[in-house]
């Protein structure tokens, strides 16, 4: 399941969405984020789709390999869709002890479900789309009006890039070590929920090691070259709007318009 995470992995391949701004591609999540809590019915949610099917087939990254993403938040999402299903009430259709289903629960449930597939779904286009040094340059050039009252914009970039492409690859270091464990005969599959939590401690010790010896690493690397960010910094690729831009940025409002109305 670890191994199945796709968010801030970067799928290098030439499309529509791969050449938009950084920009344009933070301002579309949020408003698809948006969308799906203002969306309050089957035909909001049949717009949203719609929406999510034309930016998938635009982003030219496989169906399959965004899927496989909804395996690691698959017990998150049972947990989620049981609350609403046997803890709403309403009009009752049956009853199993102190659980009873409901038609109220039975739509919250369905659209609780949506929202957060839609949700991983929606986020890891972006990052598919966007390499960690875009998503840094966006973030810092759509928060820059921060700067005027003191907050540090291009360290919270920096922050979020680093944590997002780090997500990779402590899944690869978490496959290495569950295989190295695995090889020396240790066993995360059986048992009960208790004992497979114990059995992730021996994974969890060299992982946090790992981690942290990665990060000494990447930080000796920047002051080694007298790194430092905010003002005075340029940048060899400067974002620019261009046509594409504008014309995704008329079809997120248009979207979000949509939704609202219906």
């Amino acid at each position: 399941m670890i191994r199945e995470i796709t968010l801030g992995q970067y799928y290098p391949v030439d499309s529509v969405l791969h050449r938009l701004d950084p920009r344009t591609k933070l301002f579309g999540t949020m408003v698809f984020i948006v969308s799906l809590f203002l969306a309050d019915g089957l035909a909001a949610y049949g717009v949203a789709t719609l929406f999510l099917v034309l930016v998938i087939r635009l982003s030219r990254v496989p169906f399959s390999f965004m899927v496989r993403g909804l395996k690691a938040i698959l017990f998150l999402l049972l947990i989620s869709v049981s609350f609403n299903l046997f803890l709403t009430p309403g009009t009752e259709i049956f009853r199993l002890g102190f659980l009873k289903l409901t038609w109220e629960g039975l739509r919250l449930a369905g659209f609780m479900a949506l929202r957060l597939i839609y949700l991983v779904i929606g986020s890891s286009v972006m990052t598919l789309t966007t390499t960690p040094n875009e998503l840094t340059d966006g973030l810092e050039k759509s928060m820059g009006f921060m700067n005027r009252v003191g907050v540090p914009v291009h360290e919270i970039s920096m922050m979020m890039s680093i944590a997002l492409r780090f997500i990779p690859i402590l899944v690869e270091e978490t496959d290495k070590i569950m295989k190295a464990q695995m090889a020396r005969g240790a066993d995360f599959e059986s048992g009960n929920l208790i004992q497979k939590a114990k059995s992730m401690v021996p994974l969890l010790v060299p992982l946090f090691i790992s981690a942290f010896r990665r990060a000494t690493d990447l930080a000796m690397a920047m002051e080694a070259r007298c790194y430092h960010g905010g003002a005075g910094r340029t940048k060899m690729k400067p974002l620019r709007y261009a046509r594409r831009d504008y014309i995704g940025y008329l079809v997120y409002l248009v979207y979000l318009a949509a939704v609202i109305v219906i």
